[in-house]
């Protein structure tokens, strides 16, 4: 891949990775609750599930998503009742065990899992990658170191991104330690859950 390329999809994966999404708002929910850490569990998650995308893409499966109506509804379906499942988890979360730092205990390894199934449950990503990453491949060099450094380049972006997501939230964490505080912002984020589980669900493949 010529360096200009590069360079013109690292400005492509900073804008992607800049608009708020379902990834967003479960960095900055792992973040404001568990701190930045433990919420790089779930960003580790995410990229992973970046990964597996592209390399579905690369592998042409891609391609079935995009023509397959009933996979792509599948799909669509499972990930909207997922991030809405999510969002009523959130709104039913308990505000006891928070400790001194205004930090819920971390789970063991739940925060990974939610962040790969936030990212692999959403078709439109696939669809998205499959559109976008075909244009920065040149068809007449050697494919796989080409979508291999679009994936480092995909995920180190996206790696920075929301790691500042939750960041920026984890630093707002002194203002929150109220019990009141603390079920605004559980409350505020399952709606963000539900609204983007609503807004995937309603979706369609264009």
């Amino acid at each position: 891949m010529a360096f200009d390329l590069w360079l013109a999809f690292l400005l492509a994966a900073m804008v992607i990775s800049v608009t708020p999404g379902p990834g967003a708002v479960t960095s900055m929910s792992a973040g404001l609750q568990y701190g930045y850490w433990v919420a790089l569990r779930a960003i580790l998650g995410l990229q992973t599930a970046l990964l597996i995308q592209l390399a579905v893409v690369a592998a042409g499966l891609g391609v079935l998503l995009a023509t397959s109506a009933a996979v792509f509804d599948l799909v669509k379906l499972a990930g909207a009742a997922y991030l809405i499942w999510l969002g009523v988890q959130k709104w039913r979360s308990p505000m006891s065990g928070v400790g001194e730092a205004g930090l819920a205990p971390a789970p063991p390894n739940g925060l990974f899992l939610q962040g790969l199934l936030v990212n692999l449950s959403n078709p439109k990503a696939i669809l998205f990658i499959a559109a976008l990453v075909p244009q920065f491949v040149d068809p007449a060099g050697p494919q796989w170191p080409q979508f291999l450094l679009i994936g480092i380049t995909m995920c180190a972006v996206d790696i920075l991104v929301m790691s500042g997501y939750a960041l920026l939230v984890w630093r707002l964490r002194r203002c929150l330690r109220s019990a009141r505080a603390l079920q605004t912002q559980n409350r505020l984020f399952a709606g963000f859950f539900i609204t983007a589980g609503i807004v995937l669900g309603a979706s369609s493949r264009h």
